[in-house]
């Protein structure tokens, strides 16, 4: 579904010079963060005279060239917030880097090229932690992320995400376009893709704790819980996209995330969602399963020079509603 907002009092100068509204393009607008970004400008941060335009996969096939191109003649954007993607969780990751790999280029290089052949002033493209090198120092920063190969688990997806960084560089050096990339951590909240068997950790905890409370069964962990995480909810990051769209002006990438004192294990994840859900049943850890990078913790020192008082989501209240959302949108919620 495409759901657009119109007052069309703001206004852009394009590429070719025209002036008119500034509309923004949102690909991968069903998932966590597209309906995240979508709540929020809702909820009182669209400016107005911004149009947004949100789209799923219905709309388009972004892995084939022609319906990109198609669903930018139809729309005209100005502005793109690029987040589809292939996506899934560790051990997804595993058994399909090929598909990772693949799918993910196409898509990339479709939006990035597509956006420069229709003259959209600004791309905002989401890349993930995965993309940093495996044996590297900590905390990771936006100069690193091509300094070695990345984790063996989801290389075929990290080299996807990494070429965006390639291809943003290249088109500033080549034609002056300011196309960038933010880096999030560990994101969660509403509309996450809770499958327990290809999501990602936090959305897949969840989903295993209902069923566990619900069932009166024990809760299976797969890993040790000693895996660091840094979480950042999906609302604040939302919020931080909105920034990165209307100020933030490097064609350097930049991550968005809490803090390297905020950095959390697995276990401490899954004890703040068996407290979200009242669940007192045994947690049982199977450490026949892989833990993934045992830790890839990124600096925000980046972020907070820009933005000191940005402040988080506490991430118990963050987990509770999250949890409270998934409770009351079972049947619906993706899984």
């Amino acid at each position: 579904m495409i759901k657009s907002l119109s007052v069309l009092w703001i206004y852009t100068i394009t590429m070719d010079g025209s002036v008119g509204p500034m509309r923004v393009l949102v690909t991968g607008g069903s998932g966590l963060v597209g309906r995240a970004i979508e709540r929020v400008v809702n909820e009182g941060e669209r400016r107005e005279g911004e149009e947004w335009i949100f789209l799923s996969s219905k709309d388009a096939n972004l892995v084939s060239a022609e319906e990109t191109r198609a669903v930018f003649e139809k729309h005209r954007p100005t502005h793109v917030i690029h987040l589809a993607a292939m996506v899934g969780g560790l051990y997804k990751n595993m058994r399909q880097n090929l598909d990772f790999w693949r799918n993910n280029l196409h898509i990339n290089d479709n939006v990035l090229q597509t956006s420069q052949e229709f003259g959209v002033v600004k791309v905002i493209s989401c890349l993930s932690t995965c993309v940093f090198p495996d044996n590297t120092t900590y905390p990771l920063d936006e100069t690193m992320m091509h300094n070695g190969v990345p984790h063996e688990s989801n290389y075929g997806y990290a080299y996807a995400k990494r070429m965006i960084d390639i291809h943003n560089r290249a088109l500033f050096q080549q034609y002056g376009l300011k196309y960038t990339a933010v880096i999030p951590t560990n994101m969660f909240g509403p509309h996450d893709n809770y499958n327990i068997e290809d999501g990602h950790v936090m959305p897949g905890l969840i989903h295993k704790t209902y069923l566990a409370k619900k069932e009166g069964k024990p809760l299976q962990v797969w890993g040790s819980g000693r895996a660091l995480r840094q979480f950042i909810y999906s609302l604040d990051l939302a919020r931080l996209f909105l920034w990165v769209l209307r100020e933030y002006d490097e064609v350097e990438p930049i991550i968005l995330s809490v803090g390297e004192e905020d950095e959390l294990t697995v276990k401490e994840a899954v004890d703040a969602v068996v407290e979200g859900f009242g669940f007192e049943g045994d947690v049982i850890y199977d450490t026949s399963k892989s833990d993934g990078q045992i830790k890839k913790t990124a600096s925000n020192a980046k972020l907070r020079k820009y933005l000191p008082d940005f402040k988080f989501t506490p991430f118990k209240q963050a987990i509770q509603e999250t949890c409270d959302w998934f409770a009351a949108n079972y049947d619906s919620a993706r899984k």
